[in-house]
This record gives structure tokens, C-alpha cells and sequence, in this order.
């Protein structure tokens, strides 16, 4: 066997090689440049490539220590990011537990919500309800909870039993007539359809992103859906999981996506904008109900990990959140936004392929479709979404795009995401490569 050591997702192919990043511009080892327009590749890149601000945290931090284990020490860095995310956290979440990305945050929140329903004498709750066409990370326990069928398939029989519920999906499901609100409310019925059916006292809780990224494409909750399920939950004392590692750290606009919707979870993941993707880091924001249950009752954690507070990687992502705070990335997130998604609807607004614009902030997806009106979409067999990919890196841009949207064999989307200081010079170029790309993309598989 020739060629690189690594055995890469796509064998037999050949990956450009990165040479340098700075802002949303990323140049290969043969000096071709691109615009990225999805943070890093996905959404990970928050602030940009380069930042010299989180390089001196990092360095700084080098020089005093790098590692520790957590069961010895305590680190200035992770107790200062943990008040930094508490202090700006929706109501009643009270303490953090660090990790190393998303899939080991949804595993620990998994964790806790299991070790609480033990704690509080209830161990018989250990069900699990997730959303069919959700993603929540590649591990066995993340992957059991996620609805993502090409993702599942190649390991099914070594996942737990999860059950699955409805997506908040209004583009497909929201029908002819029907308000959004009226819509948020069936959709969330399922939710306690389920939970009769199962047995609320055999339930520990529900897992939802409140903006639906990868697999879905950006499709966030209608308004008052959320509202619902905290309602449901609240009524059947089952904890609520919400999955922000992918829309929250201020990419839709707002420093929590749920907070838009006025709604406060048990447990909370996020990774990908938490460390902007200067070092692998990710918390489980915690409810005070949750760590007072364990601190009352066995008074230790049961979940552990080796890198756990890892005290550089905790001090490159308090330096990340320290930029988006400084400078008001927040608010910007809220504003390109707003300019990105305009110049999203004058460009694709009619496209004959374009069924939908989405999302929320700067989180953005289009979903492609064969036919407009009918919203049927392409032939699975053509992979447009992956045809979209290469043209698009062709035309120097990086995109997200995926397949299997509307029932996780069927459909294709487009996911931006682009970097929180990303300028209006560039929402400009980001659109203009685009369009070029996906006229690319269709001319190639008609």
C-alpha cells in the first residue's frame, strides 16, 4: 500500500495539504487559497485562524504547565473558564465538567443524567429519547442517541436502545395552512407520546439541538417548540439534554441558541466554538439540581476522563471566549447574520434548486431540491452534495454540505458557517463562490 500513513475518511483520495491560516483564509502546502466559509470545516473555527491573543494564552500557559491530572489538581485556567461559562449560561446551570470535544461532552452529559436519576433513588430511569435526522457526536453512547441513519448503520448492533421522536422540521412537516406555533406544538407532542408510552418514571431525559446542524442542515425550532418541551419534561420529571456543540458559543446570534428561545436545560454539551479549534476541548454545563443531587448523595463523580481541565487547552478557549466577549462577537454573529442570509435569499431565493434558506445567526443551510415546487429531491445516486464539496473547494471555498436530509437517505443541504469576525467583503465572496460552484455541481450531474 502507497501513499500516506494515515488511513484518511475517504481512502484513495488525495487531500490537499494545509500550509497556513489567518482570519477566514486558509492556504495549502502549494499556495492555493480558500475561503472558509464553514469555521475550520465545521463550525469550529469561531473567531478565525490565527488569533495572536489566544497564541499568547496558550504559550503562557505552556510555560507554567501543561498537564495535570484532574484527581491531583486544579488548574487557574479551567476554574476561570468555568466561571466565565457559568456566569453567562442559561438560568440554573451551576457547574462544568471539561472534556475533549463534542462526542465526549454528549457522553458525559448521558452520564450525569443516568447518575442522577440514581442519586435520587430512581434508577429505573435510564430511557433515552432522541429526534430521528439529529447528530450528536461518533462515540458508541453519542451515536446510540443520534438519528442520523448512514452515520449508525455500520455500528447498530453495538449501540444501546434509544427512542426516536420526530425532528422540528418545518421545511418537510410543517403542514399547508398550519401555523408555526401550531406546528411547534405537534411536533413536540411526539415528545410526550413517547414518554406515556415508555413510562415517565422509566424516562431520564431528552436530547435535542435547538438548531439541527449537520443532518439536518440548520433547521432550527420553530418558535414556542422549545417552550413545549420544557413544559413536557418539566410535567413528567424528565431532564432535558440540549446539544449546542455545533450552533452555540454565540453562532446564531445569541451567547446560548436556546436562550433565543427562552429556554434553560438541565444539562448542556458544547465543544467546537468553546475552544474555537485551538486545542480539543468541551464542557457539559451542569443544572445546580444535578450537582447538588450528587454532591448530597455519593458526593463523587462518576464519570472521569484522562484530559479532563486540561490547563492549556482551558486557557486557549477562556482566551477565545475573552474575543468574542471583547468584541462583541455576539452581537456581530447577529448582524453578519442578518447580511448573509440576505444576500443567501437575493441570489438563491428563486434558484429552480434552492427549496430553502435557513437557520439562525451565523448558521445558515440550503437545502437543495430536483424540483421546487414539489420539493422532491435529487436521486441519491448522484451525490450532489458531495459533487458540491469538490466544486466548491475547485472554486476556492469551503462549504459543509451532506446528504441525506430528508429521511436520511434522500436529499442534499448546504451548511455555512463562517467564522464570527467574517466582513461584509467576504459574505460577498462567500455567495459569489458559491453560486459558481453550485452551477458547477449541477452542470456536472445533469
Amino acid at each position: 500500500m502507497t501513499g500516506s500513513a494515515i488511513l484518511h475518511r475517504q481512502t484513495g483520495t488525495t487531500l490537499p495539504r494545509l500550509g497556513n491560516a489567518r482570519g477566514l483564509w486558509v492556504t495549502d502546502s502549494e499556495g492555493r487559497e480558500y475561503l472558509d466559509a464553514v469555521s475550520g470545516g465545521a463550525a469550529v473555527s469561531a473567531i478565525g485562524h490565527g488569533d495572536p491573543t489566544v497564541r499568547e494564552a496558550i504559550l503562557a500557559q505552556l510555560d507554567r504547565v501543561a498537564y495535570a491530572h484532574s484527581s491531583f489538581f486544579t488548574s487557574d485556567p479551567a476554574e476561570d473558564l468555568a466561571e466565565t461559562l457559568v456566569a453567562s449560561a442559561p438560568d440554573g446551570i451551576a457547574k462544568v465538567a471539561f472534556c475533549s470535544g463534542g462526542s465526549e461532552a454528549v457522553e458525559g452529559a448521558l452520564k450525569l443524567a443516568r447518575q442522577y436519576w440514581v442519586e435520587r433513588g430512581q434508577p429505573q430511569k435510564s430511557r433515552i429519547i432522541a429526534r430521528r435526522q439529529s447528530y450528536h457526536g461518533a462515540t458508541l453512547g453519542a451515536l446510540s442517541v443520534g438519528g442520523n441513519p448512514a452515520r449508525r448503520a455500520l455500528y447498530a448492533p453495538l449501540l444501546f436502545d434509544a427512542e426516536f421522536i420526530a425532528p422540528c422540521y418545518a421545511y418537510r412537516d410543517q403542514r399547508p395552512g398550519e401555523s408555526e406555533a401550531d406546528y411547534g406544538l405537534r411536533a413536540a407532542r411526539d415528545l410526550e407520546d413517547t414518554i406515556l408510552r415508555l413510562g415517565a418514571e422509566n424516562v431520564a431525559a431528552f436530547i435535542a439541538e435547538p438548531v439541527v446542524g449537520a443532518t439536518l442542515g440548520c433547521a432550527p425550532a420553530v418558535p414556542g417548540y422549545l417552550r413545549e418541551i420544557r413544559r413536557i419534561c418539566d410535567a413528567h420529571d424528565v431532564l432535558l439534554i440540549l446539544d449546542e456543540i455545533m450552533c452555540g458559543a454565540g453562532r446564531t446570534g445569541h451567547g446560548h441558541a436556546c436562550l433565543e428561545d427562552g429556554v434553560a436545560p438541565d444539562l448542556m454539551t458544547m465543544a467546537k466554538g468553546l475552544g474555537g479549534g485551538y486545542l480539543p476541548i468541551g464542557a457539559v454545563l451542569i443544572g445546580g439540581q444535578i450537582a447538588d443531587a450528587i454532591a448530597a448523595g455519593s458526593g463523587r463523580l462518576g464519570h472521569g476522563l484522562t484530559y479532563m481541565g486540561h490547563p492549556v487547552a482551558c486557557a486557549g478557549a477562556l482566551a477565545v471566549q475573552r474575543v468574542i466577549a471583547g468584541e462583541g462577537l455576539v452581537e456581530r454573529a447577529a448582524l453578519r447574520g442578518a447580511a448573509l442570509r440576505a444576500r443567501l435569499e437575493a441570489r438563491f431565493g428563486q434558484h429552480p434548486h434552492v427549496g430553502d434558506i435557513r437557520g439562525r445567526g451565523l448558521f445558515l443551510g440550503l437545502e437543495l431540491v430536483q424540483d421546487r415546487e414539489t420539493k422532491t429531491p435529487f436521486d441519491p445516486a448522484r451525490s450532489l452534495h458531495a459533487v458540491v464539496k469538490r466544486t466548491a473547494m475547485t472554486r476556492g471555498l469551503m462549504i459543509y454540505p451532506s446528504g441525506g436530509t430528508v429521511d436520511g437517505a434522500q436529499g442534499d443541504h448546504i451548511l455555512l458557517a463562517p467564522a464570527l469576525t467574517v466582513s461584509e467583503a467576504e459574505l460577498d465572496e462567500i455567495v459569489a463562490r458559491l453560486a459558481l460552484a453550485l452551477d458547477d455541481a449541477l452542470e456536472e450531474i445533469a
